[in-house]
């Protein structure tokens, strides 16, 4: 569970670092940190991209060089264990992976995870989200899972009021995209992170923006009401 019973999610925009890179990213290590567990059972899932499980395979022994206690979830071909709710639930961290977050809640709702990812949610348990998976926690964003064009997506958890948009000032296409998708009001306002960037949410609200860069940082767009956007910088703690 949380270090103060509250309930966090990190909504990562993109990572500079390799995720269990020879120094893991400190985005992950300050996920980890908000469980206040010295050994926390940390469970990936995957299932945005579960063709590549390198994040499996590298995270475990990684994970288990901080003192947490690795598990993991994969739903191809079919689920790697016989109650995947039971062990989504039983977690103080649940990380997970990038890919496509269209796929990934389609194939989550089929197999019943909505509900056990809102109730680990709701007794504390920390979840955090790299690119689509920092989207699949609000009720919309911008998302490559249908081609190379981004579209809006409106199926999230909705754990989170409003849109997020990852990448935002890695990818040229992300910030005018999600700049006009917000003005013309076809996704609601939300907020942005720029890789290396993550906005920690606390009981569904902004508490900070976390980063791992230099210059890295999260924006709040908004609807103008004449057509047009806003755009508000959020200051950054740095993260060491």
């Amino acid at each position: 569970m949380s270090v103060d019973g509250r309930r966090h999610i990190l909504a990562i925009g993109g990572l500079i670092s390799g995720l269990f890179a020879e120094r893991m990213a400190p985005l992950l290590r300050y996920a980890i940190s908000l469980t206040g567990e010295p050994e926390p059972r940390v469970l990936i899932l995957p299932t945005a991209n579960e063709s590549d499980l390198r994040w499996v395979l590298e995270g475990h022994p990684r994970l288990a060089e901080l003192g947490a206690r690795p598990s993991h979830l994969t739903l191809f071909t079919q689920p790697n264990v016989a109650d995947p709710a039971a062990l989504l639930e039983a977690q103080d961290l649940i990380f997970v992976g990038g890919g496509s977050v269209a796929n990934m809640l389609a194939v989550w709702r089929v197999h019943e995870l909505e509900l056990p990812l809102r109730r680990a949610w709701e007794k504390g348990v920390v979840l955090a989200g790299v690119s689509a998976s920092a989207i699949c926690w609000f009720e919309s964003g911008t998302t490559d899972s249908f081609g190379p064009r981004l579209r809006p997506f409106h199926q999230g958890l909705g754990l989170l009021r409003g849109s997020y948009c990852p990448h935002y000032s890695l990818e040229e296409s992300r910030r005018p995209t999600y700049r006009g998708l917000v003005a013309a009001g076809v996704l609601p306002a939300g907020i942005a992170c720029d890789d290396g960037a993550a906005a920690h949410f606390v009981d569904r609200e902004l508490a900070e923006i976390c980063a791992e860069a230099p210059g890295a940082t999260g924006y709040r767009v908004v609807a103008d009401g004449g057509g047009g956007f806003s755009e508000t910088p959020l200051p950054a703690r740095w993260l060491e």
